[in-house]
């Protein structure tokens, strides 16, 4: 039985990742979840400097998942490189680190800078969080700026490059279109989802932000219906997440045509999540003589 996928010349043990933003780079999960059992460990975004993120309250509940108005609050690359990368060479798990920044020039020193450390198997590029007000949104809502910002980081990365797109556009094909145009190694999709919660006892948003980015099981048909039309638009790789609360839906997002999944807001709700999800496709496996995961990719 093999479970092994391969994404741009990177093998992975299986297809069960982590959602940036919802795992840190593992340690704060290495309690509950033996990352050594993960296809890889997701990081949350990086800068070339230090974010503090936005304003509190940024974190709410909602009906079928949260809302998140984080704002990508990170240490910056130099802690980053220095704390992150060197816990995470205790595991045998592939690295894929994400990228954020405001302009394209923030984008080219995180990932000129990383090009230098052997710890670091792929690049998922944030070019679609809802939540910072500044560059990254612009460029995931674009298809012309997406294509710009791709193409100029395929030039000075030396891994391979993933770009993260925004679930909040009008054409999801044409999206995933100009980042393989523009060299793209691979996509994930998606994002989070903007929306809103009033108090209405408090008469005020629940978020200081006024808007979040929803993520959650209440996403998942949108994000397996957005999965399904991007995968036969490109050639590429599809990394799917949204809502993988259990490996069935792993399972549903590799057939509509993600090579590999990640999980994100479940982590949240039960630690164990990741784990859960590749013991389960396992289970599905042998239940139903799968042998090789690759076989099941975009069958319907």
């Amino acid at each position: 039985m093999n479970t092994t996928v391969e994404i741009a010349g990177v093998k992975f043990k299986n297809p069960v990742m982590t959602a940036s933003g919802t795992f840190g780079s593992g340690m704060e999960y290495s309690d509950f979840v033996d990352l050594n059992k993960l296809g890889a460990v997701v990081t949350k975004g990086v800068a070339n400097v230090p974010w503090p993120g936005n304003p509190v309250p940024r974190v709410t509940e909602v009906y079928g998942g949260m809302l998140n108005a984080i704002g990508l609050q990170n240490p910056g690359i130099d802690v980053f490189a220095k704390r992150d990368l060197e816990f995470l060479k205790k595991y045998d798990t592939k690295v894929i680190v994400n990228v954020c920044g405001k302009s394209v020039e923030d984008y080219l020193e995180v990932v000129e800078r990383l090009g230098d450390e052997e710890r670091v198997d792929m690049l998922e590029i944030n070019v679609s969080c809802p939540n910072v007000k500044e560059g990254a949104i612009a460029f995931g809502q674009n298809k012309d700026a997406l294509y710009d910002i791709t193409e100029k980081i395929k030039k000075v990365a030396k891994q391979p490059i993933i770009m993260k797109l925004s679930p909040n556009v009008t054409s999801i094909s044409e999206m995933a279109k100009a980042a393989e145009a523009a060299g793209a190694d691979a996509i994930s999709l998606i994002n989070t989802i903007t929306g809103m919660k009033i108090d209405i006892y408090k008469r005020k948003f629940a978020l200081a932000n006024k808007t979040g980015g929803m993520s959650g099981p209440a996403i998942k048909p949108v994000a397996v219906r957005m999965v399904y039309e991007a995968s036969h638009a490109v050639d590429i790789p599809v990394i799917g997440m949204g809502g993988i609360a259990n490996a069935e839906d792993a399972i549903e997002f590799i057939m509509a045509g993600a090579t590999a999944v990640a999980v994100g807001a479940m982590n949240f709700h039960n630690p164990y999540t990741t784990e859960k999800v590749v013991d389960g496709i396992e289970e599905y496996m042998k239940k139903y003589g799968v042998e090789d995961i690759n076989d099941i990719r975009k069958i319907v």
